[in-house]
């Protein structure tokens, strides 16, 4: 969801999903209202009209008496996740081909910022990256509902990213070597070869998730 203007409650909504609900600490926990309010130098009123956004996005699960819960993704969310992904990635490289309109160039860059801290301490900066990388992609195809439901999906995508980041010191190494596969893919302009290794990735992640 895209929010214009710099008022409370949008500022919380943006720290809200950037900052909060990206740390995968903060899972099966409840938000504290009144810290976010401070951080974000605001009242807890527009804090709570965020969350209420949120909560219209499957974000955080509003608890009567309670307030903001952040549940554990479960495996079936995943996989569907996964699966969801997957049919967006793949129909957004076949028809950015077909348009000859594949980001190669800017996908490869941000992939060479991913090479840049592979081996470094920055995992959320790594997984911000990654759903950068992906974006580009779907964008690239032009369905702004697509892009906007595809775009729905990001804060969950970067939590799940750090989840997976954490299970496998090898991740990073092999995020890498999967999306240049995709690289590869689109910059021969085979979109068997892109949905191939999009779908690869994307399994390769669940199966983290799901399996440890």
């Amino acid at each position: 969801m895209q929010l214009s203007g710099d008022s409370g409650r949008d500022r919380a909504y943006q720290h809200l999903r950037a900052v909060v609900l990206s740390d995968p600490a903060v899972s099966g926990t409840f938000i504290n209202e009144q810290a976010v309010a401070t951080e974000v130098g605001i009242s807890r009123t527009p804090v709570r009209e965020a969350l209420l956004m949120l909560a219209a996005e499957d974000l955080v699960q509003l608890v009567p008496h309670r307030g903001a819960f952040v549940a554990p993704v479960p495996g079936r969310e995943i996989a569907e996740m996964m699966q969801a992904r997957g049919v967006i990635e793949c129909w957004a490289a076949t028809t950015a081909l077909t348009a000859g309109n594949t980001p190669v160039a800017a996908m490869s860059a941000v992939l060479d910022q991913q090479r840049e801290i592979v081996g470094d301490g920055d995992a959320k900066r790594f997984i911000e990256l990654d759903s950068q990388f992906h974006a580009l992609l779907v964008a690239a195809a032009g369905n702004s509902v697509l892009g906007r439901l595809y775009d729905n999906l990001r804060a969950k995508h970067v939590v799940l990213g750090l989840v997976a980041l954490q299970r496998s010191t090898t991740r990073r190494e092999e995020v890498v070597a999967e999306h240049q596969a995709i690289v590869d893919g689109l910059a021969a302009g085979t979109p068997d070869a892109a949905e191939k290794a999009i779908l690869s990735h994307l399994d390769s992640t669940g199966a983290l998730l799901m399996h440890g």
